[in-house]
């Protein structure tokens, strides 16, 4: 037996930081979207736990106890074995939720794969903060320290680029650079009846974590400026704790043809195309 599993990129469209618990973890307040942009899991029934990784984004990545995958497959305790192979497409440490889409898809793959129930909310929570959000990929408003989903409304089309200029910014480092923890939360989420009022709204709303992390790497600063300057890109905006940036534009031939320009002016950066994604 078989089991496929895609772990999709996931996107901060918005990212309030509305506080800090005594404990240190921040709250959050995030419109969230996954992209039909990711990696892609291929499980199969083996004696033992095992996992291989493949893929343009494969250097660097642990096979050990230290990838996410095997920290969520541990989830399910003892029992049998399997051989997981990950072909790893996004980059790391990009503000994507590479890595917890990666656990969420294994999670998915292996309770498939082996006829068991999805371990509990809080065993998940304790693989990170992300990895709840990425266990049924769509549109969400994700709030607290990630424990708290919420269902947005319903999307318009509208099609996606992702690009990350090959730098890797520590989330910690970002988080310490917050001038203040306690900003505004989203309002109420409306009705979006195009990419176009979709954009505008958003414009209206932040990524707080958006200037620590320029103040980090002042290319993400570049990334911003060639997305917004692309043909037909209704926003500009980072996501998570970056490096990775979004641009949004009316539908997905606009993305790609606007991916096509940027691949071609900056080789060296990693540039992808989409649309919106739900499992």
């Amino acid at each position: 037996m078989t089991v496929e599993a895609f772990a999709p990129a996931k996107i901060n469209l918005t990212l309030h930081v509305t506080g800090q618990r005594e404990d240190g973890y921040h709250l959050l307040d995030s419109l969230v979207v996954f992209a039909d942009i990711g990696d892609r899991l291929t499980l199969e029934r083996a004696e033992d736990l095992s996992l291989s990784v493949s893929g343009p984004r494969a250097g660097g990545v642990p096979v050990d106890g230290r990838n996410l995958v095997l920290k969520a497959a541990a989830l399910f305790g003892p029992g049998p074995g399997a051989a997981i192979r990950l072909d790893k497409r996004l980059p790391a440490a990009a503000g994507i939720g590479g890595g917890s889409s990666d656990a969420a898809a294994a999670l998915r793959g292996l309770a498939a794969l082996w006829g068991r129930d999805l371990p509990g909310p809080e065993a998940v929570l304790s693989l990170g903060a992300d990895v709840p959000v990425c266990l049924a990929p769509g549109p969400v408003r994700m709030r607290g320290v990630g424990e708290e989903i919420l269902p947005a409304p319903a999307l318009p089309d509208f099609g996606l680029m992702l690009v990350n200029p090959g730098v890797e910014v520590p989330t910690p480092a970002v988080f310490k650079g917050l001038v203040r923890k306690d900003n505004a939360p989203m309002p109420d989420l409306p009705n979006w009846t195009s990419a176009a009022v979709l954009a505008e709204w958003l414009a209206g709303q932040r990524n707080d974590l958006e200037p620590p992390a320029r103040a980090e790497a002042p290319v993400i600063g570049e990334v911003l400026a060639a997305i917004a300057a692309s043909p037909g890109c209704l926003l500009a905006r980072m996501s998570g704790s970056g490096a990775t940036c979004f641009g949004i534009y009316p539908d997905r031939a606009a993305a790609e043809h606007a991916a096509i320009l940027l691949r071609e002016s900056r080789p060296g950066w990693w540039v992808e195309a989409g649309a919106p994604y739900t499992l």
